[in-house]
């Protein structure tokens, strides 16, 4: 199922995001995930693209994989990053050939050690130019942007950042994907700024659930988004014992989830981090049941 076709009947969509691993020990532990997953028949599972491209080919590969051996629709992350117009031509003309029919279409972090993005030389630097570069090319594809409910760290001003993503949609985006965030308010309100600024399309929020307080303050030290001071205390104070970190996270996502469904958003996207026992907690609890979903 494209993406232009997943919220159009008014069906709740579900979809997960996982990554590449970078072992076979990797491999294993993620489609143990997957298994457990597609049982909740999410609408699509997305596969990100690794830093600098590193991983295309393999993104392919993992899409292939889900799609065939799994039987569940796949969505390949793309980015601009490194690539001439013609090799990310022949990326996409490669991703079609498999079967994708779904792109998450992105500009792409700066390499790293680079401070800011700089587009490789007969290349692209816009996620805007990304998604008219697929709709010129491969017309029937799903394609999925970005959206920033706090701002892009890089934008300006909140307005620039809301003209960019108009750019993104206008040019052929179907659906916004957001980043992370914990305060439903700011998403709200992103939302309702979107409409404002003619951004009509499906507004997913993306969601994380954080289970580990080690990892919430390493996303703090990458991202923008606001922690929820009881969210952070709570972790915290029982950053000795895992199982209780655990128990907090979920319930913090559970009840966030509830409210987003309560706002009326069409779906959900979930950062799986490439296990599955939170989220099938989340699913769960929401009465996503198993093979129900």
């Amino acid at each position: 199922m494209r993406i232009s076709e997943i919220y159009r009947s008014g069906t709740f969509g579900l979809s997960v995001e996982i990554f590449p691993p970078k072992s076979e020990s990797g491999d294993a532990e993620l489609f143990r995930t997957l298994e457990d997953l597609i049982r909740y028949q999410p609408a699509f599972v997305s596969c990100t693209y690794g830093a600098g491209g590193s991983t295309s080919k393999r993104t392919i590969e993992l899409c292939d994989i889900i799609q065939k051996q799994l039987q569940t629709t796949a969505t390949a992350h793309f980015t601009c990053v490194g690539s001439t117009r013609e090799q990310l031509l022949a990326w996409l003309q490669e991703a079609a050939d498999v079967g994708i029919t779904n792109i998450m279409a992105l500009r792409g972090d700066p390499p790293k050690g680079a401070e800011t993005f700089v587009p490789a030389d007969g290349g692209l630097k816009y996620a805007s130019e990304l998604v008219t570069l697929i709709r010129e090319n491969f017309p029937d594809m799903g394609i999925g942007v970005a959206g920033y409910p706090e701002v892009h760290p890089e934008a300006l001003t909140p307005q620039a950042d809301l003209e960019n993503l108009k750019r993104k949609i206008d040019a052929g985006g179907d659906a916004v994907y957001t980043q992370l965030f914990f305060n439903n308010e700011h998403f709200y309100r992103f939302r309702e700024r979107c409409g404002q600024a003619g951004i009509d399309c499906p507004i997913i929020p993306g969601i994380m659930p954080i289970t580990e307080f080690r990892r919430i303050q390493r996303i703090m030290s990458m991202c923008s988004s606001e922690f929820p001071a009881d969210l952070v205390n709570r972790l915290e104070a029982a950053q000795d014992d895992l199982d209780a970190q655990f128990e907090i996270g979920v319930e913090y996502a559970i009840n966030q989830c509830k409210e987003l469904i309560d706002s009326g958003v069409p779906g959900m996207h979930f950062y799986v981090l490439n296990r599955s026992q939170a989220c099938k907690r989340i699913f769960d609890a929401l009465g996503w049941h198993e093979d129900q979903a």
